[in-house]
């Protein structure tokens, strides 16, 4: 059986923990385990969160798994008494199944040095939020001469095969079909209107991609030459070099907060904190926020400064105003039936 580079690296690491101390067992030994996100997730929490987290630890061993949040739950759902993970990070949706499953732990914001800095809407009892996302639209300026300005540009003849989604597994896509249902009268509890529009929209579908990781690929590709998109994700793409812009379109960008959890039963608790302090720091957030990872700050130690300031909002208060965030308890008690819906009906 073949063995790939993250298995390798973290039986290596457990071993290694053993042997310094015996009396551990084999779950008590292992190293942090980290899920986090793909793609631009895990670029920057490699590049910041993980060598902050360390530099505060005594280099405690920590491995990143990155995975989507449904498959995050999946894992820790199949081995609750000795789950494999020991943070999860989540969007709003997985976010209320997972507490709603009782996968995680209250977080100790006792014994935090930040999680009073945080703005209201990022102090969860179950899990704060180090992080905002911000979703609008995205597009290569070299083939798009005129940039878009509404979710209806997606349908517009001239993009015909060129158009790029993900499916409904994302936040991104999830919340991306509620505003495309409630740009023709629909809302988080109805997106009839949504998927009548997805099927007008085949003929520009170039792709469907499995996440928004995968998205960005097919930018880098050249594959799609405009989709719905994560900022952040966009961001560190244009650092590349590869030509693509982020525009909040007029209905307004959908924003919403990403938490950080301790998993219930993990044998890491204490660790699982302090990498959750590390995102909660002043440092980490401002370090993130800045190019190429350009991820919205919920310090309000943090100022919001550069490219963020200059194209989503100067602080929390008016990105609040500027953009739409969504009820996922009501999106949850029909998304699974949705998913099922796109996968059985979008193909190209």
């Amino acid at each position: 059986m073949m063995l790939d580079r993250r298995r390798l690296l973290t039986s290596a690491l457990t071993l290694g923990a053993m042997h310094a101390f015996p009396g551990l067992s084999l779950a008590q030994a292992r190293p942090l385990v980290f899920a986090t996100f793909t793609g631009s997730w895990e670029e920057a929490h490699k590049a910041v969160l993980v060598p902050a987290f360390r530099k505060a630890n005594a280099d405690a061993a920590i491995v990143l798994d990155p995975m989507l949040s449904v498959d995050q739950i999946a894992k820790v759902n199949a081995a609750k008494a000795n789950p494999p993970i020991d943070v999860m990070l989540h969007d709003p949706g997985p976010a209320l199944v997972a507490i709603g499953q009782d996968l995680v732990d209250p977080f100790p914001a006792d014994k935090s040095a930040y999680y009073k800095d945080l703005i209201p809407e990022a102090q969860d009892a179950m899990g704060p939020a180090p992080f905002f996302q911000v979703v609008g639209l995205t597009y290569n300026p070299e083939t798009v001469k005129t940039p878009p300005t509404s979710w209806a540009d997606l349908w517009k003849p001239e993009f015909k095969g060129k158009v790029g989604i993900t499916n409904l597994n994302s936040t991104l896509g999830t919340g991306w079909l509620v505003e495309i249902a409630r740009m023709r009268g629909g809302s988080e509890a109805n997106v009839d209107e949504g998927f009548k529009a997805l099927e007008e929209l085949k003929p520009n579908l170039a792709a469907v991609a499995a996440n928004p990781g995968a998205l960005a690929t097919l930018f880098q590709q050249g594959q799609i030459d405009i989709s719905p998109g994560n900022f952040n994700a966009i961001q560190i793409l244009k650092a590349r070099g590869v030509p693509v812009e982020f525009v909040a379109p007029k209905e307004g960008a959908i924003a919403f907060k990403t938490t950080i959890h301790i998993v219930k039963n993990s044998p890491n608790k204490e660790l699982a904190f302090k990498l959750i302090e590390a995102a909660l720091s002043p440092e980490v957030q401002t370090t993130l926020m800045n190019s190429p990872y350009l991820i919205v700050p919920t310090n309000t130690k943090v100022a919001m400064t550069g490219e963020i300031a200059k194209v989503l909002a100067k602080d929390t208060e008016e990105l609040k105003k500027k953009f739409v965030f969504q009820d996922w308890k009501k999106i949850n008690e029909q998304r699974a039936s949705w998913i099922e819906k796109f996968n059985r009906d979008i193909k190209i």
